[in-house]
């Protein structure tokens, strides 16, 4: 039977476990993708503990697989799926995990890997690649406009200040003093989070910062969104809805289509965006991968290989 990596209830990291599962079989719209690599995210973990996303409301069945992005080769295709054949490499959002030997894809959410893109990079672009772009875009900013990024040393913070300077803009990077230089290497100007951020920000940047991509939430993003006289220009995937909204901002919102998957690989082609996959993990160690990112100290990416 193949392995995957589960939690078995509600907890901590007691209740995790390398365990063996059926093979999935794909339903309508899906696809059973033999995993080469998986992302590990900071959801992954919050999932364990309770988590829900916005919208989720089916109660989840355990042993539920960890992970939420993977790339691979396509093992079945499910019905009513086109654009997909067995063999075809591919990328994408997961159905029921992908810290596995073999995951179901949304077909509607997934990719073709470019030959020049490796399945390990590629696992890392559908969670914290796509949600960089998704806001990147949201916010629309004109070529030359200043963007402050918060976590800009994580995942999707690192892939932001790409983007965003991709795309014209200058960038002010939020992260720990042992993060600085990592993301002053990306081309942001690096500030400390914590206590008193506007006020080096302001101290950074005399000119202001005309948006704001939060990726911490609570005490940092309330500081960060008195920097903007527009609060439409704030906005979050670090907070629930209801804290940006009373702050005048927004939740990013999430395209999650083939379309974006397209233009972050094509991004990393060009490379005007590096993954910065910082270390990898085989599946019997999921659990270093995932404590690796639990404890917040991870730069980049990490992500688990699967030998095929």
């Amino acid at each position: 039977m193949p392995k995957a990596y589960v939690f078995t209830r509600y907890g901590g990291p007691e209740t995790e476990a390398l365990t063996d599962v059926e093979r999935p079989a794909p339903g309508p719209g899906q696809l059973l993708v033999a995993v080469r690599a998986a992302g590990v995210n900071p959801v992954d973990w919050k999932l364990r503990g309770g988590f829900r996303r916005p919208g989720e409301s089916a109660e989840r069945v355990f042993p539920a697989v960890f992970g939420s992005e993977a790339a691979g080769v396509v093992e079945e295709v499910g019905a009513g799926v086109t654009g997909f054949a067995v063999g075809d490499a591919v990328f994408g959002n997961t159905v029921d995990g992908g810290y596995a030997e073999y995951a179901l894809l949304r077909a509607d959410q997934a990719a073709h890997k470019p030959a020049g893109l490796s399945f390990t990079d590629a696992a890392t672009l559908p969670v914290a690649a796509a949600t960089a772009y998704d806001g990147v875009r949201q916010l629309d900013l004109p070529e030359g406009a200043t963007l402050l990024v918060t976590g800009a040393g994580g995942g999707v913070g690192s892939a932001a200040v790409q983007i965003a300077r991709a795309f014209g803009a200058k960038v002010v990077g939020v992260a720990s003093e042992s993060k600085k230089d990592f993301v002053e290497s990306l081309g942001a100007v690096h500030v400390p989070g914590g206590p008193g951020l506007a006020e080096r920000v302001r101290a950074a940047v005399p000119e202001g910062v005309d948006a704001v991509y939060d990726l911490v939430g609570e005490e940092t993003l309330a500081e960060a969104a008195t920097l903007l006289a527009d609060r439409t220009r704030l906005i979050t995937a670090g907070a629930p809805p209801e804290t940006v909204a009373e702050l005048g901002g927004s939740r990013v919102a999430r395209a999650r289509t083939a379309a974006v998957l397209d233009a972050v690989a094509d991004l990393v082609l060009r490379g005007a965006l590096n993954p910065h996959v910082t270390r990898t993990f085989p599946l019997d160690r999921a659990e270093e991968a995932l404590r690796a990112v639990e404890d917040g100290h991870a730069r980049g990416k990490i992500v688990i290989e699967v030998s095929a």
